[in-house]
């Protein structure tokens, strides 16, 4: 604040924390932390008739509105920006009580809100378990030849919420072939051959899958229930 204009009008009191040292004309206390300011000329809190009341800072709306909502009266602090050129919002002054009685109310919100979470938790691990299985259902269709268990393991792996595997995008939630035998094909190519092994001693990826490209299709080959005839 470079001066004691008055900051922009608001509802209700507006209180000022002052980037210079003032006193109140009034009583002549200071420095002031916060004042008023009345005719151009800061007052204090207390001959401001706002000395009763605390200072919620700024960051939690919901305590800040309902603070506000449970104090017969409240005031905004503001301080002027002098890089922006604006008074910002600070905080908040209200009746002390009031305060008490909005920390109540936040409190019980918090765990109305947990529970919510938990409900929405065991709502969405119920569905992908279903999904999980939906997904593992299609395996089968498409490789019948796939055991059981295995087709459970791909999907659960594939499905997992947030991995950003093949079964948590738009075709995988939609269960399109595509994505269920891209599933299929990543397993495969991990668990049944040495392309992991490759990788690591230094084999580039595009290499790595040419050598073991035979060993995935023979795999899936199997899984799908196609018998290879050798020719002579």
């Amino acid at each position: 604040m470079t001066g004691l204009a008055t900051p922009p009008a608001r509802g209700g009191p507006l209180v000022v924390q002052p980037l210079r040292r003032r006193h109140c004309a009034e009583c002549r206390g200071g420095p002031l932390a916060l004042l008023v300011v009345e005719g151009g000329a800061p007052r204090c809190l207390d001959c401001a008739d706002l000395g009763h009341l605390v200072f919620l800072p700024r960051g939690d709306t919901a305590l800040t509105r309902r603070s506000r909502e449970e104090s017969a009266l409240s005031a905004v602090v503001v301080r002027f920006n002098r890089r922006k050129g604006r008074y910002e919002r600070q905080g908040v002054l209200v009746e002390e009580a009031g305060l008490a009685r909005a920390e109540e109310r936040c409190l019980a919100d918090v765990e109305a809100r947990r529970r919510r979470r938990v409900r929405d938790a065991r709502r969405r691990a119920a569905g992908d378990v279903r999904f999980a299985e939906a997904f593992a259902a299609e395996i089968r269709r498409l490789f019948p030849g796939c055991p059981v268990d295995r087709a459970r393991d791909i999907a659960s792996h594939a499905s997992v919420r947030g991995s950003g595997r093949v079964g948590r995008s738009a075709a995988g939630r939609a269960l399109s072939e595509g994505a269920v035998v891209s599933a299929v094909v990543a397993s495969v190519r991990h668990v049944d051959t040495p392309y992991d092994a490759l990788l690591m001693s230094g084999v580039a990826r595009h290499e790595a899958r040419r050598r073991i490209s035979r060993g995935v299709e023979a795999v899936l080959a199997e899984w799908r229930g196609v018998v290879e005839v050798e020719a002579g």
